[in-house]
């Protein structure tokens, strides 16, 4: 392990030490800092994973969320070392790293000699933000889901997953935890649908999540149309009204992610007024 420091588990006073960390790119550190207000505004609430600080003298330097996903914040080379040694020592417990491109390589590249079974590098995925209205206009019935329309929900979030991941979500009926996620999601009003009357009764054919978020930074995930439904035009204006509305709810800035060969989604969103400012990577396992 090179470089000058020490690594060790960050706790409660560790907090503000840790969001002015994550502050040095609240777009690019949201997943941590998001996990992080959540517990501060939850005390005693299951963090989820462990929270690695990598120090130098007695300054917080480099932190590594550890958990289902394994994320750098602001890793310097020796924090990787040392990120990458635990890791190992530790044994894969991560379905993905993922974070800023930079450092999720970087530490991939200390890692993937010992870790079998990625899937999957996707090594380039443009980090995209709208911090103001969106340029074209809203789709009208793109809305905050309600609980009363879970059943409806679910299956088109276990569509997407298993479209973008490549399985599904276990139980694959989108039971259990993952339907308990998805009805968080819906609850706190951070689920957003467009719902039609198809030939088989009410379908989704439009949906996308506020995943992490800040008092100013969100960012959307799981954006979906259903596939008989493509080529319509729904994506464009379905994400304009998440944009829309989110920033009615506070978000100063939208955020999101998105694989770079993935051409029409590009298009689509810079069509909304989405713009690049970096670049995360994903290693999937």
């Amino acid at each position: 392990m090179s470089g000058a420091g020490r690594l060790r588990l960050l706790s409660g006073g560790d907090a503000p030490a840790l969001l002015r960390l994550c502050e040095r790119d609240p777009v690019g550190n949201l997943f941590v800092s998001a996990r992080l207000l959540g517990l501060l505004a939850r005390p005693g609430a299951d963090l989820g994973g462990q929270i690695w600080g990598w120090f130098e003298g007695e300054q917080l330097v480099s932190a590594c969320w550890s958990g289902a996903n394994l994320v750098p914040v602001e890793a310097t080379p020796a924090a990787l070392d040392a990120f990458a040694e635990r890791a190992r020592q530790e044994g894969r417990r991560c379905s993905s790293l993922v974070g800023p491109a930079d450092q999720v390589l970087a530490l991939w590249q200390r890692l993937e000699t010992h870790w079998r079974g990625v899937r999957e590098v996707r090594a380039r995925q443009p980090l995209m933000v709208c911090d103001g209205p969106p340029v074209v206009p809203a789709d009208p019935l793109v809305r905050r889901a309600t609980l009363r329309e879970l059943d409806l929900v679910v299956p088109a979030c276990v569509a997407m997953f298993t479209e973008e991941i490549g399985y599904p979500p276990a139980p694959p009926d989108g039971g259990g935890v993952y339907r308990s996620r998805i009805a968080e999601l819906v609850s706190t009003g951070r689920s957003f649908v467009r719902i039609d009357h198809g030939a088989q009764g009410p379908e989704v054919v439009f949906k996308a999540e506020l995943g992490a978020f800040s008092p100013k930074v969100v960012q959307v995930q799981g954006v979906w149309v259903a596939p008989h439904r493509r080529g319509e035009g729904l994506s464009v204006p379905g994400m304009a009204a998440v944009v829309e509305q989110a920033r009615a709810g506070g978000a100063e800035t939208v955020s999101l992610y998105v694989n770079d060969y993935n051409e029409r989604a590009l298009r689509a969103y810079h069509r909304v007024g989405f713009r690049t400012v970096g670049e995360f990577a994903t290693v999937l396992f």
